[in-house]
């Protein structure tokens, strides 16, 4: 069913394939059409603003226009265009430096909005009918002459003011300054009817898009504070990932290249970016921050057997059962052996010489309660003590790596928009490795788009320099990069190209630190000369 504006929008346009609106030209009638399709297919708040004004100034013949939009009891400018004094203001998400009109009667846009209907002013300094100070003191300032005006309100469906539309200075063939025709006011109406539903349902997709960009944040920032280690991951990997995104369409820009990520694109990427840990929603805490080898609770059991052991030692030394000698020795030895565990729990990397000492400590024992022979550590406690890197032992890596199943599984049941169609592939692939070593299909490069090679480098990057890590001190930046570039150029696991970009790009800085240190930098450099 047609509703009551699209039907007026439908019939005008038949009225003006039959010519019964006097004086317009073919091309006018062609670009009514074409309005009608950018109206239908522009989903960009800022280019459809910038489209409507510069169509409908092209339309009607104009020299400048206004564009305003209502935001409480004020009209904004949002687009203004003169192309007699060459000013073109708004159109990139700023808006002009200009005050807000209030919507009150006695400013000639408003009073347009509030009693929804056209106005039309062949002269604005002959016309008693509007208070035209304001056009009138524009003048003065810019030295501009403003004749002839229209006025057209915009309203939605449910008859919401949207906005309004100015036009000023109707132009006839020769250029010279006329009236705005009634036949051009009707079109407009239609027009800016169109323009207000269309401009309305942009603004609602926007409130869902950032709905739903909020609640992938909050989502992701959840995630990130389940832990006390790592708590700032995804949202770094998003500031990185933002500016190497603007790196490498600047450098396709300079290079006369078309740049490979456009704005919708970038938006897709950054998602993946926000998404591609979900998964560790269901990952256990216990495995998430795990900052020793050994679980808190054997931590205990273990220093609670080397006090059994040193108390032992003592008892047997008092009942003379072993010399005072020996009773030291064993003391001795039980506060070596608790400061090697100690030492061996919390570090990163265990050498061959400290792997050595865990194993000849596994020969050593000592006598139980029930009078058995026990062992100083337990198999399961050597197990865990005797991995070589990290603090997890192989089932617990299995169950950390199946954080990206689960992101793969939960992205499935979210109905993903055209535009973001890639997410749940991408997040879900961030650990594969380009010479098929990755996980959790082990796939190999060319199964691996350009995306995923990206939202893998950022995810290594910021895991190696992150200084909140359990396991581990933050890795100094240049360090970074050399893993990095090894892991590309010898072990073919990263992309070559992209990785050397990365490193180039210094996306990992504060952009405003860079610029105060260029300028202390330059300072520096004029009081030496």
């Amino acid at each position: 069913m047609i509703d009551a504006v699209g039907l007026l929008c439908y019939n005008d346009i038949i009225d003006i394939w039959k010519g019964r609106m006097k004086g317009m030209e073919r091309e006018d009638m062609k670009k009514i059409l074409e309005i009608g399709v950018m109206l239908s297919s522009e989903r960009d708040l800022n280019r459809l603003l910038e489209q409507i004004l510069s169509c409908v100034m092209e339309l009607a013949h104009c020299d400048g226009g206004t564009l305003y939009l209502l935001d409480g009891d004020k009209l904004h400018f949002k687009i203004m265009r003169n192309d007699t004094l060459k000013t073109y203001d708004g159109g990139d998400g700023q808006d002009p430096k200009l005050p807000p009109v209030p919507l009150a009667r006695g400013n000639v846009c408003a009073l347009a909005l509030l009693e929804n209907r056209t106005i039309c002013i062949d002269d604005v300094r002959n016309c008693r009918e509007y208070d035209l100070s304001g056009p009138i003191r524009y003048d003065e300032m810019t030295g501009y002459r403003t004749k002839s005006m229209l006025v057209v309100p915009m309203h939605n469906r449910k008859g919401e003011e949207i906005g309004v539309l100015q036009l000023i200075n109707a132009l006839d063939g020769e250029g010279n300054v006329c009236a705005f025709g009634q036949d051009m006011a009707l079109v407009l109406e239609s027009i800016a009817s169109q323009a207000a539903i269309t401009i309305q349902n942009v603004r609602y997709m926007e409130e869902i898009k950032g709905l739903f960009r909020s609640f992938v944040m909050v989502m992701s920032s959840a995630i990130d504070k389940r832990t006390p280690y790592n708590g700032s991951h995804t949202r770094h990997m998003a500031e990185y990932g933002s500016r190497f995104i603007d790196y490498l369409n600047c450098l396709a820009q300079k290079d006369g290249r078309r740049e490979p990520f456009s704005p919708i694109h970038k938006d897709e990427f950054l998602m993946s970016v926000w998404l591609h840990d979900i998964g560790k929603l269901v990952t256990p805490l216990e495995v998430m921050n795990k900052v020793a080898r050994l679980l808190p609770a054997q931590q205990a059991e273990f220093t609670h057997r080397m006090e059994v052991i040193r108390l032992q030692a003592e008892i047997a030394g008092l009942k003379g059962e072993i010399t005072k000698e020996e009773r030291e020795r064993q003391i001795r030895r039980a506060y070596e052996v608790e400061k090697l565990v100690g030492q061996v729990n919390g570090t990163g990397f265990i050498t061959d010489e400290k792997l050595e000492e865990l194993r000849r400590l596994g020969e050593e024992t000592y006598v139980g309660e029930k009078g058995e022979r026990c062992p100083w550590l337990l198999p399961e406690e050597m197990e865990l003590l005797c991995i070589r890197k990290g603090t997890l032992s192989e089932q617990e890596r299995e169950i950390m790596e199946e954080h990206v199943v689960v992101t793969d599984k939960l992205l499935s049941q979210i109905h993903f928009s055209a535009e973001l169609s890639h997410v749940r592939e991408w997040a879900a692939a961030h650990h594969e490795m380009l010479n098929g070593s990755g996980y959790p299909e082990g796939k190999m490069a060319e199964e691996i788009p350009q995306e995923v090679r990206i939202l893998t480098i950022l995810d290594i990057f910021d895991a190696l320099v992150a200084d909140d890590r359990p396991y581990k001190p933050g890795m100094p930046v240049e360090k970074a990069l050399s893993i990095l570039k090894t892991m590309a150029e010898k072990e073919g696991k990263l992309d070559r190209e992209l990785t050397a970009l990365f490193a180039e790009s210094r996306c990992w800085e504060d952009q405003k630190d860079l610029q105060e240190g260029s300028r202390q930098e330059q300072l520096k450099a004029a009081e030496v000369h």
